[in-house]
């Protein structure tokens, strides 16, 4: 399968602090990629360096065989505005919902790029045919929602762009454990009916893991371990720091 997203020796410092350190991985298309690591590791900072929201001390990215990421020394990094246009979606940790505009209004928000009417008005009744509960509430206003309502509201907003990659941060943090699983179960949806490819980083190891193809282990800014994720969830390494075996 064809690469869609190449990170290439990495990395990114805020002033004295190496947050990630030479990183270098590949997403193939189609696929779901986890990254998994504890708090601080730099998950984060490393999907927030995808979409160049900070930006890269040493190496580069590209995306659809395209630099759209470079070192500050040669600078040629895309935009974060025209990376979604070409086909990327972030859903950020915690949600960032516009908490008083409708359900419908955030959706609208995730198309602010789409310059078709129709185009967008048939985006969201697919939406809420596959989120439900979105539907129903469509009108109400964001903070009256649920944790994991608002969750599926994020995912959905992200989606109304029509991306290739679409990159999530912690779906699962603070959400119980059935909401997470149908979280899970709709983006295992997304990957394989809508052929989105996902990035996911997620602190619960044992559900990202469970949840992709292969998967990538960050350590203090740096990749310690990458592989299969079935090989990854037998890994004693794997299992002693983050399954709690």
């Amino acid at each position: 399968m064809a690469s869609i997203l190449d990170i290439d020796s990495i990395s990114v410092r805020y002033g004295a602090i190496e947050a990630l350190h030479k990183v270098s991985m590949k997403v193939s298309e189609g696929d779901i990629i986890a990254l998994i690591g504890a708090n601080g590791a730099g998950k984060s900072t490393l999907l927030k360096a995808i979409v160049n929201q900070v930006p890269l001390a040493e190496g580069s990215i590209s995306f659809g065989g395209e630099v759209t990421g470079t070192s500050e020394k040669h600078r040629k990094s895309v935009p974060t505005h025209l990376l979604s246009k070409r086909g990327i979606a972030l859903v950020p940790e915690g949600r960032h919902v516009f908490a008083d505009m409708t359900v419908e209004e955030n959706l609208d928000m995730g198309a602010f790029l789409v310059d078709d009417a129709r185009l967008i008005a048939r985006k969201k009744e697919e939406m809420f045919d596959f989120f439900p509960i979105l539907g129903a509430r469509k009108a109400q206003k964001t903070r009256s929602l649920s944790g994991g309502e608002q969750q599926m509201m994020a995912i959905a907003r992200a989606l109304m762009s029509s991306p290739r990659l679409l990159l999530l941060d912690e779906p699962g943090l603070g959400l119980a454990p059935l909401v997470v699983q149908d979280i899970f179960n709709k983006i295992a949806m997304i990957n394989e009916q809508d052929k989105v490819t996902v990035f996911l980083v997620e602190q619960n190891a044992r559900m990202a893991l469970k949840a992709s193809s292969s998967a990538y282990c960050l350590e203090n800014g740096n990749i310690v371990l990458s592989g299969p994720s079935d090989e990854l969830l037998v890994n004693d390494r794997v299992r002693a720091a983050y399954l709690g075996e």
